[in-house]
């Protein structure tokens, strides 16, 4: 249990509740009004996620001894959207687009999915051919060419085709919406309270391909996450808890309501609960510049955070699908503790992309897991100890974790250390490149940056992946297990207004985000999406609401030169889109290290294929005492590896500070 100062409104402190839905744990982390942080988990349950959710709850109001009533702010990170993306379901849902272009989501840009493997298609669309309906109309850049035609025939076609959710992708609505709200109000009209989303309503780009995309998403997605979340509030009004607020892919909460209603904001949710989380740290005052390395069962995350903010960008693509909606610039792979280690046709090793889960989980959990996984290579090699309980009550089980490695063994005709190494280095080499990509690809060094690693499995990963990306630094929260669920209950609410071309009025921009943000705004932000002419994509340059046009200019090319080394003096400057962000308060949680005695030993472990003896401390070490690597740290929701040639002491935080000695 971590201590930290509760923030308190009217003199009633506050009691924050976050929970993130893992693809292996659903964490939960309360802050309670005893001034303590409490943590639980519970395995994600597949089919109805909300039986894990509340299965951690109320592990935790047991563990803090607290009832729900004292819970004054529920937050909540899902993957019910990004697991229905990954698989290519959603609700039956039908495309409205203008005559002509129904396909257009198919046609895409017409790219290679992978430029060599010309077997290798892109995402298949949501919506199949027999479900796209056109609509007789036409909307100029410039304003409407014709009129729509025949709206109640369209709304009776589309009714026989017994859809459940439909998306609307005219032309030119981003900057002229007149016709899809015709075609919208004619739907709601034949269908009643069948869901419609409009594009310029989810997207404000002027790309058809870009907008179409993001609103069939949208569309398909929102349906089965309205259904989750009912069940959600459901449980929440059973339980005496507030209704749950929703982790955005921006990085803000949003209500459930609004969540259910456009379900492309959540697309990103999970992973940008453990952003927020990271973030914590930069209010120590040293640490500004994180690159944060999030490990969990199934997957890991990975975003840059630059002097204390997370990197953003309005576009995404996620599943092979393009989601043009601001974000927190985060990067997944599928290299997680659950993930399977197997043998391809040529003979080589590869780790991932399938996970073996919650369940069965890694063999090691005995669970009934029998392929080798990420998890099972770390008790081989003595990370993780034999018949140790790791965070949420499993047991590990290192015989068989030593079978299902061993069967690898054999295939690949090695020995069974040399192949958990193997697993563990290949493994590491996914998450190495993920991190060159967001770094040394564009042309960041990533030696300036302190590595913070978290989830389940980050921490063992760390000074490997930090000696491959030549940073000295690491940094280890002592909550590093569920820092999503606490950067859940420490976000704050957030909503973006986004408007494209000569729709753009600023003013109004910030005032519809200020409507639609649950309480008072504390925070404003302005950014202008810019380009040369005849440039294919755009710059986001921050600016004052009432930014001039020379302001603008010299803004991006400013911008312009950072990124690519020039400026065209001679070229137009275009603006593209405009987007308007407001923040309401955050709560102030400052966390301060555990006051616990850790037990103290020595543990057998192999490391770079020889067997050394190692320190091992189970529980949080004492506040500035020096750890020296070869080292075990078994906290209590991770555990952290400590090489040789590293050191490391504990801050008030509670933050495990390890720097390289050699």
């Amino acid at each position: 249990m971590r201590t930290f100062r509760v923030a308190r409104t009217n003199n009633v402190p506050r009691v924050l509740l976050g929970v993130d839905v893992g693809g292996t744990f659903t964490d939960a982390v309360l802050a309670g009004a005893d001034g303590r942080l409490h943590t639980a988990k519970a395995p994600t349950t597949q089919g109805d996620e909300s039986e894990g959710v509340v299965q951690a709850i109320e592990a935790v109001l047991t563990e803090a001894g607290a009832t729900a009533g004292a819970v004054t702010s529920f937050a909540h990170g899902t993957t019910v959207t990004t697991n229905a993306l990954l698989e290519g379901r959603g609700a039956r849902t039908a495309l409205v687009a203008t005559a002509g272009f129904t396909d257009l989501i198919e046609l895409g840009r017409q790219t290679r999915a992978d430029l060599y493997r010309l077997c290798a298609s892109q995402a298949a669309p949501l919506v199949p051919f027999e479900l796209r309906f056109a609509a007789d109309e036409r909307m100029g850049p410039g304003g409407p060419l014709r009129a729509p035609r025949g709206l109640d025939a369209l709304a009776e076609q589309i009714a026989r085709a017994d859809v459940e959710s439909i998306a609307v992708v005219l032309l030119h609505a981003a900057a002229h919406p007149q016709h899809e709200l015709a075609v919208g109000r004619v739907l709601h009209k034949r269908l009643g309270a069948i869901h419609v989303s409009l594009s310029h309503e989810v997207s404000a780009t002027p790309r058809e391909y870009e907008r179409g995309a993001t609103t069939e998403v949208d569309a398909a997605l929102s349906p089965p996450l309205g259904r989750y979340l009912g069940t959600l509030a459901a449980e929440a009004v059973r339980l005496g808890l507030p209704q749950p607020a929703v982790m955005q892919s921006s990085g803000g909460l949003t209500s459930a309501h609004v969540a259910a209603s456009h379900a492309a904001l959540t697309v990103l949710s999970g992973p940008a609960g453990g952003a927020q989380g990271a973030r914590l740290l930069t209010r120590r005052g040293r640490d500004q510049d994180l690159l944060c390395f999030d490990m969990g069962g199934t997957s890991c995350d990975i975003c840059v955070i630059d002097d204390r903010v997370i990197r953003e960008s309005l576009e995404r693509t996620v599943a092979g699908r393009p989601i043009a909606l601001p974000s927190l610039d985060i990067s997944t792979v599928g290299a997680g503790g659950g993930s399977i280690a197997w043998r391809d046709p040529g003979g080589a090793l590869r780790v991932g992309p399938l996970s073996a889960g919650a369940q069965p989980g890694p063999a090691a959990y005995g669970r009934g897991g029998q392929q080798p996984t990420v998890t099972d290579a770390h008790v081989v090699l003595g990370h993780l100890g034999a018949g140790a309980t790791l965070a949420g009550g499993v047991r590990l089980d290192r015989r068989r974790a030593e079978q299902a490695v061993a069967g690898l063994a054999r295939e690949l005709g090695l020995s069974l250390h040399q192949t958990a190494g193997g697993i563990l280095r290949v493994a590491d080499r996914e998450m190495v490149g993920a991190l060159r990509a967001v770094t040394v690809a564009r042309g960041v060094d990533p030696r300036r940056y302190a590595l913070v690693a978290f989830g389940g499995a980050g921490p063992l990963h760390a000074t490997a992946i930090a000696e491959a990306l030549g940073i000295r630094r690491i940094l280890c929260p002592q909550s590093a297990g569920v820092l999503s669920a606490l950067g859940l209950a420490a976000a704050a609410p957030r909503r973006d207004a986004t408007a494209a071309f000569e729709a753009a009025d600023v003013t109004r921009l910030l005032e519809r985000a200020r409507r639609e943000l649950t309480g008072e705004p504390v925070r404003e932000r302005v950014r202008y999406a810019l380009r040369y002419s005849g440039q294919s994509f755009e710059l986001m340059v921050d600016a004052p609401a009432d930014a001039g046009r020379g302001e603008l200019r010299e803004r991006f090319e400013a911008a312009h030169e950072r990124e690519y080394g020039y400026r065209d003096h001679e070229s137009v400057v275009e603006l593209v889109t405009v987007t308007a962000s407001v923040w309401g308060a955050e709560p102030e949680i400052e966390l301060h290290a555990r006051r616990t005695k850790a037990r103290r030993g020595t543990q057998s472990l192999w490391i770079d294929g020889s067997e050394l003896e190692a320190a091992l401390v189970v529980g949080s070490p004492g506040r500035g005492e020096r750890i020296d690597g070869p080292a075990i740290c078994a906290l209590a929701e991770a555990t952290l590896l400590v090489a040789p040639g590293w050191a490391g002491r504990l801050h008030d935080d509670g933050t495990i500070e390890l720097e390289l000695t050699r």
